[in-house]
């Protein structure tokens, strides 16, 4: 379930209307319950992550320009221009900042698709973007467990 729902948060289309707040809930709450560990729940979210991010990058690069004429994207230009402002900003590292910031995390790696990165240096990137991500996840999940007891 755990990296089904990192996969869901971050996938291209499907992330916009999935929260990052059921996956949150969901680890709190395996490992609350002691039902999962932090080394059992982080590894399968790290997982979800990446998957979600390339198969975004690389619908990005099959696809490329189309998308932008497609009803959805139409739907959606608030948020594909924040995007592809952020990416024009920081460039490679708009992967990073793009995994952090759920509004757009899984319309980033489309767009650094769409922009030629290649493919090294996206899943470079990616893999630590994601590494620093499951860390955040890791730390909240912890600080809700002492929250809670």
């Amino acid at each position: 379930m755990i990296p089904l729902l990192a996969f869901l948060e971050a996938c291209p289309g499907i992330g916009l209307f999935v929260s990052g707040v059921i996956l949150l809930s969901v680890s709190t709450l395996l490992y609350t319950e002691q039902i999962a560990t932090l080394s059992q729940i982080l590894p399968l979210a790290f997982a979800g992550a990446c998957l979600s991010d390339h198969l975004g990058f690389y619908i990005g690069r099959v696809f490329g320009p189309k998308l932008h004429q497609t009803a959805f994207a139409q739907k959606r230009m608030t948020e594909i221009a924040k995007s592809e402002a952020f990416i024009l900003k920081f460039g490679t590292l708009s992967v990073l900042g793009g995994r952090l910031i759920p509004a757009v995390r899984s319309l980033v790696p489309m767009m650094i698709g769409i922009s030629g990165t290649s493919r090294l240096k996206f899943t470079l990137v990616d893999l630590a973007a994601c590494a620093i991500w499951i860390t955040g996840l890791g730390l909240l999940v912890v600080g809700i467990d002492s929250l809670v007891q």
